[in-house]
């Protein structure tokens, strides 16, 4: 210890004799005053001191162990406080109270060096210490010169210069010899007198930053203002009924009713009423249209509630026709099957054959269907309904006619025109965007109709003056153009079909020329003048609109009738045709004989071509089975062939393909309908090869026809070698 450090610390202590000699005489004092002075013969006596309000119990009262058991419960403590909860904005039974009980309690008397008081006092000593006795004057100047907390500091901490002061007067003493040790000390004592005398400030001790106390607070949540207005109560009815097909049906016939009413009082009404014009005095007639909506607001909704209705009863059927896919196609091979999935029957319809079917071009899930009877000695009224996939338990919209329907086409740029053909001759165009159960237009014997049974009708292109116009093929023989002009059907006879070599013997012997029966007819995709037309005796003529004596072309089909002949979609040369004769064809236009024959041991009814692929196409036979053929996959057999038609005595008549979804309908004699949903395998398309490009669309559907018309072609020209 440094010599200074330890003459101050003496002196702090008040000196080997000053500080202990004081604290000897104080507690002498002390003894003195607390046990009497001792007699003459030695002995101390000493005196009881009792409290005043000390209790005086018995010898068994002082045995008796009172025990008193501490809970943490206080007893004491309310149990029914209620206080406002801001959160909740509600009073609330408060649970949680501070059982803390204090039971003892002791206020001390340290305080820490560092805090505000303990500085206090550190000066406060330090300057008690500054004014020293008599006995302590004796202790060096030097030290009693510093300050207390000066001195701690340097006692604690020294220095590297008071550590190099203390060395050198160590050697000094030591030694008491050397010259240049003594020069060195007199310059460092120069130095230090010429250097000015700084008083060293103890360094602060930063205080700790994350010294705190967390305290919890509650933020006041100020209450919702609320603002309300009270009113009078609205009138309401409780209704409950149970909606059924037959209420649906009922609701419907009541709506018909109501609007034939009304259009009877509508037509008593005077239509044209004449005003007088103030500025010219020119009478204006302004006409006044009835305006007749559809569906009123009662039969929207219960249009809006069948649909619901029927959504939920077929369910199951809606995801199949969405998401199933046959996965057993994959262990088929290249054959496929058909999925049921809708039946579409309607009550006044059972007795009719189905004659026609059509895909609307607008609405995909929209297609028509022409009842009537191919039996002429069962022949009466017919029916023309609308049906959607949305709605199969009820068409859409009913017609009825007073002759069966044979045939329909919608227009393909004007979707709400339907024009049918009738077994009287007649052709009829509906409107769907009117109300009325009438055509719009229809022919009649002044306007020149059919004599025979209209077989076959077919939209074309507007003429010269934008005026609608479709054609008409009978088995009178005739092919006629139809126009629509204002509210009129203006007829034109384009071509007459004459049987060949066959003549009838008339009056006088007079030979006469029998005409040929048409049965069927379709117009080129791609060249609007040129057509097809199939006959009652198995010739197909290749006509054209341009020549009305004259056919372009004269093929051989079939041994019988030739119920329909159809252009591919996608080849320009390609046409098919199916018969009677248990046969489908499918022929080239340039070429006289037929490029695939195909003998399904039945009657065909009806064949179509898919609109997805130019090798893909449906037959249906009487025997209630459809086939389903992929020339580019197999040219001989079909890829399916299934049952559609269950019960006996019961005939498939028509087949079409949907434009847009891998369905097909099929019609049969009983006025049934059944949708079918293609497997994978019956819609395949051709897979990329490496280092091939596969064109795409219509181009790809060419070359692929274009293939296999190749490898029929091909042998031919051998042979002609």
């Amino acid at each position: 210890m440094p010599p200074k450090a330890a003459d101050k610390r003496r002196q702090g202590q008040g000196g080997p004799s000053g500080g202990k000699a004081g604290k000897a005489g104080k507690s002498k004092k002390k003894d003195e005053d607390d046990f009497p002075e001792a007699g003459e013969d030695g002995s101390t006596a000493r005196a009881a001191v009792r409290s005043p309000d000390q209790l005086e119990l018995t010898e068994a009262e002082l045995k008796q162990e009172i025990i008193r058991t501490l809970t943490a419960d206080n007893p004491h403590v309310p149990q029914d406080i209620i206080r406002f909860n801001f959160k909740e904005r509600a009073y609330k039974l408060v649970d949680d109270m501070d059982h803390t009980a204090v039971h003892f309690t002791l206020n001390g008397y340290l305080i820490h060096k560092d805090s505000d008081e303990g500085r206090r006092q550190s000066i406060r000593s330090s300057s008690e210490a500054e004014e020293t006795p008599a006995e302590e004057e004796e202790a060096p100047v030097e030290a009693a010169a510093e300050p207390t907390e000066e001195a701690e500091t340097k006692d604690e901490e020294p220095t590297e210069e008071a550590e190099a002061e203390e060395e050198g007067e160590g050697e000094g003493e030591g030694e008491g010899e050397g010259e240049g040790e003594g020069e060195h000390e007199a310059e460092t004592a120069e130095a230090a007198e010429e250097e000015p005398h700084t008083e060293k400030v103890p360094e602060r001790k930063l205080k700790n930053q994350f010294n705190f106390i967390e305290r919890g607070s509650t933020t006041f949540h100020y209450p919702l203002r609320e603002k309300a207005l009270q009113t009078d109560p609205l009138p309401f009815g409780t209704f409950s009924e149970n909606v059924n097909q037959w209420f649906i049906y009922d609701s419907y016939m009541e709506e018909l009713d109501r609007m034939e009413k009304a259009k009877e009082k509508e037509k008593a009404k005077p239509v044209a009423v004449k005003k007088d014009d103030q500025k010219t005095g020119r009478k204006l007639s302004i006409v006044e249209i009835p305006h007749v909506d559809s569906l009123s607001m009662v039969a929207r909704a219960a249009k809006i509630a069948e649909r619901m209705v029927n959504l939920n009863t077929y369910d199951d059927i809606a995801q199949d026709f969405k998401y199933f896919e046959d996965a057993s196609d994959e262990y088929r091979g290249q054959n496929g099957t058909l999925l049921p999935l809708w039946k579409f029957q309607y009550e006044k319809t059972k007795k009719l054959a189905v004659t026609a079917l059509s895909w609307n071009p607008k609405y995909k899930d929209l297609f028509a269907v022409g009842y009537g009877s191919y039996d002429f000695m069962k022949q009466g009224h017919g029916m023309l309904l609308l049906y959607t996939l949305k709605n199969p338990s009820f068409p859409e919209y009913s017609f009825s006619t007073e002759s069966g329907v044979m045939c329909l086409d919608f227009h393909a740029d004007h979707p709400h025109l339907l024009v049918v053909g009738l077994y009287d001759g007649n052709v009829a165009v509906y409107n769907l965007k009117r109300a009325s159960p009438e055509p719009s237009y229809k022919s009649s014997a002044k306007s020149g109709n059919h004599t025979e049974p209209v077989w076959q009708v077919k939209w074309q292109k507007d003429d010269m003056d934008s005026n609608r116009n479709f054609f008409s093929v009978s088995s009178d023989g005739r092919i006629v153009s139809w126009t629509l002009i204002k509210s009129e059907l203006v007829h034109m006879d384009v071509i007459k079909l004459s049987a060949d070599e066959t003549t009838m013997e008339g009056p006088e012997g007079l030979q006469l020329q029998t005409l040929g029966s048409g049965i069927s007819f379709d117009f080129h995709k791609k060249i609007d003048y040129l057509f097809l037309v199939g006959t009652e005796e198995g010739k197909i003529y290749k006509c054209s609109k341009s020549y009305s004596n004259q056919f372009l072309d004269v093929f051989e089909a079939h041994h019988m009738a030739v119920d329909t002949v159809s252009w591919n979609p996608f080849h320009v040369k390609v046409f098919i045709s199916c018969s009677s004769d248990w046969t489908v064809k499918i022929w080239d236009h340039t070429i006289k004989t037929p490029l695939f024959v195909y003998d399904l041991a039945t009657a065909v009814g009806d064949v179509a071509w898919s609109p997805y692929s130019s090798t893909v196409f449906a037959a249906v036979t009487i025997d209630g089975q459809a086939h389903v053929f992929d020339l580019n996959i197999n040219k001989l057999e079909p890829l399916c062939s299934q049952l559609v038609v269950t019960q006996k005595k019961n005939k498939t008549t028509h087949v079409q393909f949907n434009p847009a979804d891998p369905v097909i309908i099929v019609g049969d004699e009983r006025g049934l309908i059944t949708c079918l949903k293609l497997s994978p395998n019956l819609r395949k398309k051709p897979k990329e090869k490496k280092g091939q490009e596969v064109k795409k669309g219509p181009e790809e559907e060419i070359a692929k026809m274009e293939k296999l018309l190749s490898l029929v072609r091909q042998p031919g020209k051998k042979e002609e070698q």
